[in-house]
């Protein structure tokens, strides 16, 4: 059985080729097609998308659809997929930071994880989260700002530290005293073999297919950023851009700009899963 890659609206869907998937322009209607690929996608061997999708001209924004199919051969060799575990920064009473029109962070960071949730889930990944609602994950009965908020940290990370085969990755948003300021920036440690490798795939792939712009360069992190540095798997802190900068908030306040960038997280982790391969 061999791989079709479709690639139509701004959009590339991985997908076995077993005749019944129909190419299709609504983002929508690919959503609703999970149900029928769960059916399947569990017992397919593990996928992996091909390199020479970075050099097909990918347009995301605008009308222009490309409906181009790359072939690629399934992987033959056994693989075990790693766990994905996906935080929403901040969440309850922790808005995060806002944006220049009242916007909190904690509300787009959410929306991003639950749209990359569904393209993970699709293509046959174990996916857990820390929040998938508005909400602090703090102990019962803590009680005090600065307490939840330290209970709340303890058990992100306890879930990113719970299983041996995951990769972790904490959404967030940027902000800075300059507007002038944009693009996403992925933030690691080197306390994990991978995290560096990992962050560099995900910053090539907003610049490659949503930033082209962008110049900006992975970033280590210290103690600083939690869950990056005391998490025991790899793991990236992926600042999706600026909240501060007009242009740029507005287009992350927008659903259509939420899955292009839980899209492009999906590619550049799909990108680093290859390498590994």
């Amino acid at each position: 059985m061999k791989n079709k890659i479709y690639i139509y609206a701004g959009y590339i869907i991985q997908l076995p080729d077993v005749g019944i998937y129909k190419k299709s322009t609504d983002w929508k209607e690919y959503i609703i097609m999970k149900k029928l690929y769960k059916k399947i996608g569990r017992k397919l061997t593990a996928l992996v998308l091909v390199a020479a999708v970075g050099s097909a001209a990918v347009y995301f924004g605008g009308t222009r659809a490309i409906e181009n199919v790359i072939e690629s051969s399934v992987i033959k060799q056994p693989y075990e997929p790693p766990i994905i575990i996906l935080d929403a920064g901040h969440g309850g009473m922790d808005g995060g930071c806002s944006s220049v029109n009242g916007t909190p962070e904690k509300g787009i960071n959410l929306n991003i994880l639950l749209h990359l949730r569904e393209l993970l889930r699709i293509n046959g990944y174990t996916v857990e989260v820390t929040r998938d609602t508005d909400r602090s994950i703090h102990d019962d009965g803590v009680e005090g700002i600065a307490n939840q908020k330290s209970s709340d940290m303890d058990n992100r990370l306890e879930l990113f530290n719970k299983y041996d085969n995951a990769i972790c990755l904490s959404i967030h948003q940027n902000q800075f005293t300059d507007p002038a300021y944009s693009g996403a920036q992925m933030f690691y440690s080197n306390q994990v073999k991978g995290s560096s490798a990992l962050a560099q795939s995900i910053q090539d792939a907003f610049v490659s297919q949503l930033q082209p712009e962008n110049t900006r360069e992975i970033k280590l992190c210290g103690e600083e950023l939690f869950l990056c540095y005391f998490c025991e798997n790899p793991t990236v802190m992926v600042e999706c851009g600026f909240l501060s900068n007009p242009y740029e908030a507005a287009l992350l306040e927008s659903e259509e700009y939420q899955q292009k960038v839980a899209f492009t997280i999906f590619c550049g982790l799909q990108n680093y899963l290859a390498s590994l391969i």
